[in-house]
């Protein structure tokens, strides 16, 4: 009888060590907008592609969650079509996409500032707009016809990092250590949404 005791804990115990280490993990997709010749917005030599590129892979490299997987819409200086890129969210099917872009209006001022949220037209979404509105308590959350939104069938913000043609914004996207810490705020609102 304790052998057949022993033998059940033992069973029990693997049964629930198996459950603990089988997690599924997260998926995220991160798309950094444009890219080749489209630069999107610039301004003095800096390029919002560049700014969103850099920063997507910094969130990928500073990852160290293994149970958070960061999969790239594109990893180098390319343009896929905006329906490669919903195309690649649909088929990976990742618990939620980010794609990352910088606002830009014509006249260059201080007044244009902060990071904007543009959100899907459904309840998931605007739930993830609300908590990273409230994370980074700078930004406003728009909803907008955007393809990447409408197109992708998980669920998807767009965030406007900031503004290009407000000098200070510009020059802190453009930095390193604004880029690295701007990875750092989203890789940290990712892992606890």
């Amino acid at each position: 009888m304790k052998n057949l005791l022993k033998i059940i804990s033992v069973l029990a115990l693997g049964i629930l060590l198996s459950f603990s280490f089988s997690k599924e993990k997260k998926v995220v997709v991160i798309d950094a907008g444009h890219g080749g010749t489209d630069f999107g917005a610039s301004r003095n030599g800096i390029s919002e592609k560049e700014i969103v590129l850099n920063i997507a892979k910094k969130i990928k490299a500073l990852n160290q969650n293994p149970n958070l997987e960061i999969i790239l819409t594109r990893d180098d200086d390319s343009y896929p079509t905006l329906t490669d890129r919903t195309g690649k969210i649909n088929k990976l099917k990742p618990d939620f996409a980010i794609s990352l872009h910088i606002n830009n209006s014509p006249r260059e001022t201080t007044d244009n500032k902060g990071m904007e949220v543009f959100v899907q037209e459904n309840e998931v979404s605007k739930k993830l707009a609300t908590k990273f509105s409230e994370k980074f308590q700078d930004s406003k959350i728009r909803t907008g016809n955007l393809h990447i939104l409408r197109e992708s069938k998980m669920p998807a913000i767009l965030l406007e990092l900031g503004f290009m043609n407000n000098p200070d914004e510009r020059n802190y996207l453009a930095s390193e250590k604004g880029q690295t810490e701007t990875a750092e705020k989203i890789l940290k609102f990712i892992d606890e949404n």
